[in-house]
């Protein structure tokens, strides 16, 4: 578990579930402190060979010889077996690997199609060329609910984006690209380091522009033991023919939809007027493949969770949003209409992003929520 004291991140393994659940109840950061905390544990010059945990990244698993993390592990996850699981038993994960790889010749992994050849060290938008690198991962307390349960969601924070709000929270992995190059292999013993820790879920933020990667780091994984629910947590920028590759991969989708105007998206998000567009054909697939979300205990194993940050002067046109997901996706779409919105990166830049939301115009979200007839928001 992680244990925040003082503004430091300790790791400590609780011996009993009743401290577990003490251990829980104390931490109660928010994803962006999550991830500051974790940069700040280790230092700017530590990301080069340390995680969040203030441990090495390779640290937490024992490597075969192929140095795929081993299966002698105590694997304490849910007991839900994912999808990816009959995909690799069938020979499906490893065709559906293949054609991810070969977006990136000519990278077409995300609406911006930039072209250029990724496996040859060529980079476009999202700065990133035939290697990875991850920023920070732990379990994580900070999200929804049904998403952390008692013991945390295993996150693993991807550094880059293909996305780059003007008022990114996490600008220092997603605009400067903080974090540390990692193999698949060690990525695979992350996903297991975490399933071992009792999380209930893999969590893979900021995604999109990885997923080569990270399904060949998942069937390393599958092939040590992984067993727990796959959770795709994104912009919403994402390209409807790869999501169509990630069909019986990922369990769990957890897009933004950050706007509903094609000008707002393009003044605010590196020029990508066609974000409402690709957004909303993305988060409708994914909606077919897992539909509403469902739970066991009150932990999701399934399903579809929209994110929604409401903007000063409803920018991020909300009223707009509620009444699309009323009626593209249906009333029992869970949603979280985020009023946590704070002026950072360059947001300062563009007014009236300088500032937060009123207490009116999130209420007034919230009532818009209600009058669209969405019965599973908050």
């Amino acid at each position: 578990m992680l244990r925040i004291q003082n503004g430091k991140i300790n790791l400590c393994m609780p011996p009993n579930a009743k401290e577990a659940q003490m251990e829980t109840d104390r931490i109660a950061s928010s994803r962006r402190k999550f991830v500051q905390n974790c940069l700040a544990a280790v230092g700017a010059a530590a990301l080069g060979g340390m995680s969040c945990t203030n441990r090495p990244m390779h640290m937490g698993f024992r490597a075969s010889a192929e140095g795929v993390p081993d299966r002698g592990m105590d694997q304490r996850g849910d007991a839900r077996s994912p999808g990816y699981l009959e995909l690799e038993r069938s020979g499906e994960l490893e065709r559906r690997e293949k054609a991810l790889w070969a977006l990136l010749e000519s990278c077409r992994l995300c609406p911006r199609r930039c072209g250029v050849n990724r496996l040859a060290g060529e980079t476009g938008v999202c700065r990133s060329a035939q290697t990875f690198k991850v920023a920070s991962y732990g379990p994580h307390f900070g999200e929804e609910a049904v998403l952390v349960g008692k013991r945390g969601s295993g996150t693993i924070f991807f550094s880059d984006c293909n996305l780059l709000c003007v008022f990114c929270q996490n600008w220092e992995i997603n605009h400067r690209g903080d974090g540390r190059l990692t193999s698949h292999a060690e990525l695979a013993g992350m996903m297991l380091e975490l399933q071992r820790r009792g999380c209930h879920n893999i969590n893979l933020v900021t995604p999109t522009h990885l997923t080569p990667h990270i399904v060949r780091a998942l069937r390393l994984a599958i092939s040590a033991g992984l067993r727990l629910p796959l959770l795709y947590n994104s912009s919403g920028y994402d390209s409807l023919d790869v999501i169509r590759l990630l069909d019986g991969v990922i369990d769990i989708y957890l897009p933004d939809f950050k706007y509903q105007d094609a000008t707002i998206a393009a003044r605010f998000s590196d020029d990508a007027p066609d974000y409402p567009r690709h957004a909303a054909a993305a988060i409708k697939e994914m909606h077919r493949q897992v539909g509403t979300l469902q739970q066991t205990n009150r932990i999701a194993h399934r399903g579809l969770l929209i994110r929604h940050l409401v903007l000063p002067e409803n920018l991020a046109g909300t009223d707009s949003f509620v009444n699309w997901v009323a009626s593209e996706l249906g009333a029992d779409t869970n949603v979280n209409i985020m009023g946590q919105y704070a002026p950072k990166y360059r947001a300062h830049e563009y007014p009236p992003l300088s500032r937060r939301p009123t207490r009116e115009e999130f209420a007034q979200a919230m009532r818009w929520a209600q009058e669209a007839g969405l019965r599973n928001f908050h």
